[in-house]
């Protein structure tokens, strides 16, 4: 289970996921390459379950692209007005509930064709990430396709140092120690929790997975 379900819980409590995708260009980048990205794995027949699937971005538009469609996350908020979403388009092959990506209890083995973790990772150290690459290869049938995002460590640490971040200006000796040398967030670092690329593959691999 994840540690720290509270802090993620009331951070998004106040409903600053549900228009996350239109805030900013590269907000309205990162969904449509990820749409593009998903597209040709995400078939009629797929049946689909999507962790940390916020108020239902991707269940919306992908609803209509495959034969069943979970949507899984933490706050019940999401989950809430994902429902709301769900019964306003009568859409009877979508599904929400809420659940903890570490421990997916009452999600049978091998149930799904496609695994989406799309935001879990953003939370979560090193150790309950591994127990959500065990939880995804667990329900994802054989054969299956899982895709991951998470939070680069370099990524975020240049991109602060370039275009600034709050009040901080980059960089600085309390960057340095919680970015580049813990992975986590210099000023929520209970929240927020960074990786690379190489960590991530190696995790996945661990649990049976081969990178496409």
């Amino acid at each position: 289970m994840s540690g720290n379900q509270k802090e993620i819980c009331a951070y998004y409590q106040n409903g600053i996921e549900e228009n996350r995708a239109t805030l900013s260009r590269y907000a309205q980048m990162e969904f449509h390459y990820t749409k593009k990205h998903l597209r040709e794995y995400i078939g009629a027949e797929s049946s689909v379950i999507e962790l940390g699937c916020g108020t239902g971005y991707y269940a919306m538009y992908f609803a209509g692209r495959c034969r069943s469609y979970t949507g899984v996350d933490l706050t019940p908020e999401h989950i809430d007005i994902l429902k709301e979403k769900i019964r306003k388009k009568g859409l009877s092959n979508v599904s929400a509930l809420v659940g903890d990506a570490a421990g997916l209890f009452g999600i049978p083995d091998e149930s799904f064709d496609v695994v989406l973790c799309l935001g879990p990772m953003y939370h979560l150290p090193s150790d309950e990430r591994e127990q959500v690459f065990s939880e995804c290869r667990r329900i994802c049938k054989k054969g299956g396709i899982a895709a991951f995002s998470y939070i680069n460590q370099v990524g975020v640490y240049v991109g602060a140092c370039v275009n600034g971040f709050g009040d901080n200006q980059y960089p600085n000796e309390k960057a340095n120690h919680f970015v580049l040398e813990l992975g986590r967030d210099d000023n929520r670092s209970d929240l927020f929790f960074y990786t690379m690329p190489e960590e991530i593959e190696a995790a996945a691999e661990k649990y049976g997975f081969r990178k496409l």
